[in-house]
């Protein structure tokens, strides 16, 4: 065991450590008036009643899961097995993994819930102090459920790994670990679906009937719906996308040690399959001292101190990857293609910057299209989200051609393979600090509606606005983050798909390596994964708008039932708000979740039993499905956040007429921002992010079941 090693536990306990540290930091910090206590008890509530509910279906759904794919591997896997395991062992170690890959992706859930409803109100208590305060308060928040998520991660690979008897046969222990990828991912498309469906449902509930017809402020208290939005912040944004990034880091991990295999065969150094877990202890320690440094400066802009964390993150990044490097690989061609990674992190926040900040042409556009109408703001946002697209595919393309020719350069065997294995890690080494960016969004967004209810002066919400509004960048880096993370680890899952298929029919890796879109089969393998990828975001966005029914009439069945509340004499019911989302977005979560982990066993199935090769079928339903998810996801996840830094932009009062005057709130232009904010709003909060999920969720399926296609 190469001495390096070490980092990965010492990263990780270091890092739960440093976790529990902020944590405490936190909460030892005013968490402001009665009221401000009231309110934020309330969404606690709300949050708390929700996750339960939904983490009881989603368990129940994973134990039925795992028991299926146990014995569909037992039964269907074939003779052979792996190293003298029968199918039957195979299976049940497959089914282990699952369920905890998907307790620990539920455990993350809940802690990236439950810190950041704690935090919210106590950012909202330090922006009556000053913003730097508040600043420290939503990044260190969010950094708690950051780090432990991605530790969680990094040690439950680690542990399962040598439990699976890596230590004496490290070339069979990813094999037999894949399960704990699929459970991750699992769990993550329920939790970012249910979450997502839940927030957006009643954020547009809020916004449609608050705004647009009773025209109140955002968050004011005389809306029914205003509880169940700052909830639903928490459940999407927050347990969500920690699901997501845990699933991401977990199934990338496993992808990248099932590529270093081939080398392991060829060298008998461990340190080929050990390199990514290793890498990404460094970049733990990176993200620490990353975080550590942010200092708000009083005017301004509070996303430049974020992004003077994530230089310093960056930077030490690449040092921790030289250093792995050169210890367990001696391969400086391998290092190129690890920068290679970390530059595309940096690409990815610059560019998703400008296609989502008021700072820049894309949002201002939208905002200028909004003075004729909501129909105008919904054309030009529709056109900016598909431009998108364009960068998306370049910063892919380039990476993945760019690491692929280093890792040839490198005179490894399987070199090309593995050398984007090791870019996607690059780019995973800052994904606690950009896992903290993300979590800094709901936080400031709750703190805002917070300080709104609470009835906070102007100069406090001048403060929370300007955060909320870079709390909309941070999650939209994020969100972009994510889908590049997925494009790059796309290919790594596929051809670690592709060496799992060879070992298991050939017994080596690399023999299985030519997917023929000529042949009939495959071509239609290809059509199906397309049509998955857009009837699964019309199915999540279909949910959101049938759930926001019945928000939205619910609340005005309220301000009808009740004049009082109107006038402010009479207190909304909150609750049976909140209720009312929960129990429509678990019902509609179940079809749409369900699609992609049904959809490529039936296909594979189907055309096994018809006489086909189904390895090479379902190899052609993974590789475009992913292609067309990412694209997609990149035309919903920025379309959708111009749109809302659009409406966020009018609201600050930045967009005027020809005479100079200024169009802000309660103006026809605002109104019809909000509009448009409303339809991106289930674009880059439920489907969007969903797909992310989505695509790694193909990739893990398709590995743990393959011995089903062969």
């Amino acid at each position: 065991m190469p001495g390096i090693f070490w980092i990965v536990p010492i990263a990780g306990i270091a890092t739960v450590l440093f976790a529990i540290y902020l944590a405490v930091n936190v909460l030892r910090r005013d968490p402001g008036t009665p009221k401000m206590k009231e309110i934020g008890d309330m969404i606690f509530e709300g949050a708390w009643a929700f996750l339960k509910r939904q983490y009881s279906t989603i368990g129940a759904l994973s134990v039925v899961v795992a028991v299926i794919i146990g014995i569909l591997v037992a039964l269907l896997g074939g003779e052979k097995g792996i190293e003298g395991m029968t199918a039957f062992e195979i299976g049940w170690r497959t089914a282990v993994a699952f369920l905890v890959g998907a307790l620990c992706s539920g455990v993350s859930g809940f802690i990236g819930m439950y810190i950041a409803v704690k935090s919210n109100v106590r950012c909202a208590a330090a922006a009556q102090k000053n913003l730097t305060e508040a600043v420290n308060v939503a990044l260190r928040g969010g950094a708690v459920s950051g780090f432990l998520i991605t530790a969680l991660s990094l040690l439950g690979v680690t542990g399962i790994f040598f439990a699976f008897g890596g230590s004496t046969k490290p070339e069979i222990a990813p094999h037999l670990i894949v399960g704990f990828g699929f459970g991750a991912s699992f769990v993550a498309l329920f939790a970012q679906l249910g979450g997502g469906i839940y927030t957006k449902a009643a954020d547009m509930g809020a916004d449609l009937v608050g705004k647009v017809e009773a025209g109140i402020p955002e968050d004011d208290p005389r809306n029914a719906a205003v509880i169940a939005d700052l909830v639903g912040d928490n459940v999407g944004d927050c347990a969500g996308r920690g699901a997501d990034l845990f699933e991401s880091t977990a199934a990338e991990n496993i992808g990248a040690m099932i590529l270093g295999i081939v080398a392991y065969l060829v060298t008998h150094n461990i340190a080929w399959i050990l390199f990514p877990l290793v890498v990404r202890g460094f970049g733990l320690i990176a993200s620490m001292v990353g975080v550590s440094i942010v200092r708000a400066r009083e005017e301004e802009n509070a996303m430049n101190a974020l992004n003077r964390g994530y230089y310093v993150a960056v930077a030490l990044s690449i040092i921790g990857l030289a250093g792995t490097v050169y210890f367990m690989l001696g391969n400086w061609w391998l290092f190129g293609a690890g920068v290679i990674g970390i530059i595309t992190s940096v690409v990815v926040v610059f560019i998703t910057q400008y296609y989502t900040e008021s700072r820049f042409k894309p949002v201002q556009e939208i905002a200028e299209a909004s003075k004729t109408g909501p129909a105008t703001n919904i054309v030009v946002g529709t056109a900016v989200g598909f431009e998108t697209t364009l960068a998306t595919a370049v910063v892919i393309g380039l990476a993945l051609i760019l690491s692929y020719w280093m890792g040839n350069a490198s005179g490894v065997m399987g070199g090309g393979a593995f050398g984007t294995a090791v870019a996607t890690m690059g780019m995973l080494m800052t994904c606690p600090y950009i896992l903290s960016m993300d979590t800094f969004g709901p936080i400031t967004d709750n703190a805002n509606g917070i300080n709104e209810m609470a009835g906070a002066g102007k100069e406090v919400r001048r403060i929370t606005d300007r955060l909320d509004a870079v709390g909309n960048t941070t999650k939209a880096l994020t969100k972009g983050y994510a889908m590049v993370s997925a494009g790059l680890a796309a290919f790594l899952l596929f051809q670690a798909y592709l060496d799992r298929v060879s070992f298991l029919k050939f017994g080596v890796e690399g023999q299985y390596h030519v997917v023929d879109i000529a042949k009939i089969e495959v071509f239609v393998g290809a059509l199906l994964a397309v049509m998955l990828v857009y009837l699964f975001s019309s199915w999540a966005i279909k949910a959101v708008g049938n759930t926001a029914s019945k928000i939205i009439n619910e609340v005005r069945r309220q301000f009808k039932a009740d004049p009082g509340i109107m006038a402010g004499t009479s207190r909304p019911d909150y609750a049976a708000a909140v209720d009312i989302t929960s129990r429509a977005s678990l019902r509609a979560m179940i079809a749409p979740g369900l699609l992609p982990v049904l959809a490529p066993v039936i296909v594979g199935l189907l055309f096994k039993w018809a006489g086909y090769d189904a390895a090479m079928v379902v190899a052609a339903l993974l590789m475009v499905g992913t292609i067309g998810g990412i694209m997609l996801a990149s035309f919903m996840n920025n379309g959708g956040g111009a749109w809302d830094n659009a409406k966020k932009m009018i609201e600050d009062g930045q967009l005027k007429d020809e005479s100079g005057n200024v169009l802000g709130k309660g103006s026809e232009a605002h109104k019809a921002a909000v509009v448009g904010d409303t339809v991106g709003d289930p674009f880059k909060d439920t489907a969007g992010p969903s797909l992310h999920v989505l695509v790694k969720l193909l990739a893990t399926i398709t590995l743990v079941l393959c011995p089903l296609f062969i």
